[in-house]
């Protein structure tokens, strides 16, 4: 299987490049939809937040990048689908809806773009909307480092992040309040990690 191969590759490239390592694994269901819920620092994120787990991950990806031979081919088989620059198409909510409620694994970031700054930006509500309505496990994820070689290189999963008392929320309030509760258990969960790292 090329996902179970192209994992174990870059498993072991980020363990010698990155030293990788993870903790609380433990929270990412063993099966039913998953949203994987992470601080976004770099184009590297998003196999440090799937290589380490027994599941396949699947990501949004701009759509030109599938337009290059060989490679978009490659990714599609990764898991990635399609979306258009400048926005979420209809398209690509359905997709992820539709993979969630089918029991797979998502992973996306909150803040839509990388951060600069450490504090991390302001999550959009794309991530809290797809959680609502596919009610799948939102698990919150942090990313602690910077992708220095030979640095070690952090990724904290957290425990599922409860969302039930936004869903009897009308309107957008739900979503951005939603919003709210996961992005600030991923700065939990970074403040946590940078504490460790520090101590």
């Amino acid at each position: 299987m090329i996902y179970v191969f192209c994992r174990g590759v870059l498993r072991l490239i980020y363990k010698l490049l990155f030293r990788l390592e993870a903790s609380g694994k433990e929270h990412v269901p063993a099966e039913g939809g998953v949203l994987l819920c992470s601080n976004h620092i770099s184009l590297l994120d998003p196999p440090t937040i799937g290589i380490l787990l027994k599941r396949k991950v699947h990501f949004m990806a701009k759509k030109e990048l599938f337009n290059i031979i060989g490679f978009g081919w490659l990714i599609k088989k990764l898991g990635a689908f399609p979306v258009k620059r400048g926005g979420v198409s209809k398209e690509s909510i359905k997709t992820s809806l539709t993979l969630l409620r089918e029991g797979h694994v998502m992973g996306i970031f909150p803040e839509g773009t990388r951060s600069k700054g450490e504090d991390g930006g302001i999550g959009k509500r794309g991530a809290a909307t797809f959680a609502l309505r596919s009610d799948a496990a939102v698990i919150p994820v942090a990313i602690i480092g910077n992708y220095k070689l030979f640095r070690k290189t952090r990724v904290i999963y957290g425990a599922p992040v409860d969302l039930s008392a936004f869903k009897e929320e009308k309107g957008s309030d739900s979503a951005e309040l939603a919003t709210e509760a996961i992005m600030s258990r991923i700065a939990e969960l970074k403040q946590q990690g940078t504490s460790k790292v520090h101590a």
